[in-house]
């Protein structure tokens, strides 16, 4: 699977670079706009630079299959690759920095049949824009502000999207984070019932940095912390689904969902080891929230196919 991803992110890139009469398609401007606010840093991804790889397994609960007929869900444990990573597209960007904020928690499920499923999650708890679009336009802001005069683009931007201006927090440790998956999908059981979740990736205990604090540590503090924690004993995660009621939107990750919604435990994520070949390792890796396998469906929410087709694009320029 991970070869006929690469194969169609190369095929992705070759196809749109043509269709240039007026202008990119949305997945290059996307690409081009977050290297326009962080800058293009070969070899890296364009956003989410900064990662590590590392390896082990899912195994899931008796409570997974009910909703879901997918292989990951069936059992016996499945192995798994994860890459955690923080915001931005600046590789060396600073643990403490709000820059390198939201960390990001991604998981590749290798499936007995050779095939491959991803779930891609981070800190934030909801989206601060609802389409592609908007997401190009707010980066394009935030590389426009940079030494202008207020109010800057930013903040003109700010003023139609509030969201983004919702300040973000820097974790103790990666593995005391939670993790969200802020689009919806659709589970599919057995006798073809769906039921829409989102995604929570839950370590036993969240603990978050105020800001002072976060700034006072090392540059590296938290892969440095996450490679310690690993090589002393396998870190754990719950993967949860939490299930809408009627009336909650289901394609615009700009909302959230009450909290007081039912959230059922899918499985446990156990991390065992860090890849001895982590940067080139997570080079190579691409993650896409659309990759799905049968069981797991994209909902319609516009993000999905966005960031699938703008990881893709980043995907083919890093590896060039």
């Amino acid at each position: 699977m991970l070869r006929s991803l690469i194969a169609a992110a190369f095929l992705f890139a070759g196809c749109v670079s043509p269709a240039r009469a007026e202008e990119p398609p949305l997945a290059e401007q996307i690409v081009d706009a977050l290297n326009k606010a962080d800058g293009a840093y070969p070899g890296f991804r364009a956003n989410h630079a900064k990662g590590l790889v590392a390896q082990g397994h899912f195994r899931p609960t008796a409570e997974a299959a009910k909703l879901s007929r997918a292989a990951i869900f069936k059992g016996p444990a499945v192995p798994v690759t994860i890459r955690f990573s923080s915001g931005s597209g600046i590789p060396n960007v600073q643990d403490g920095s709000p820059r390198a904020n939201p960390h990001g928690f991604s998981a590749k499920f290798h499936l007995q049949d050779g095939s491959e499923t991803d779930i891609v999650t981070n800190a934030r708890k909801f989206f601060p824009v609802a389409t592609g679009e908007e997401f190009r336009d707010l980066e394009l802001a935030v590389a426009a502000s940079v030494g202008a005069p207020k109010p800057t683009p930013l903040d003109r931007f700010i003023e139609t999207h509030p969201l983004v201006a919702i300040p973000l927090e820097t974790p103790a440790s990666l593995a005391q984070e939670q993790y969200n998956g802020l689009n919806t999908f659709i589970l599919v059981n057995a006798t073809g019932i769906r039921q829409p979740v989102r995604y929570q990736i839950v370590p036993p205990q969240v603990v978050h940095l105020t800001r002072e604090q976060a700034a006072q540590r090392s540059a590296n503090f938290l892969f440095d912390d996450i490679r310690a924690r690993i090589a002393a004993a396998p870190v754990h995660f719950e993967l949860r689904a939490v299930l809408p009621e009627a009336g909650d939107p289901l394609n615009d990750a700009t909302k959230i969902w009450p909290p007081e919604r039912r959230v059922v435990t899918l499985g446990s994520f156990v991390v065992e080891k860090v890849a001895p070949d982590s940067d080139e390792a997570q080079k190579a890796l691409l993650f896409l929230p659309g990759n799905v396998t049968d069981g797991i469906e994209a909902s319609d929410d516009p993000l999905i196919a966005a960031r699938d087709d703008s990881y893709a694009v980043s995907f083919s320029r890093r590896m060039q």
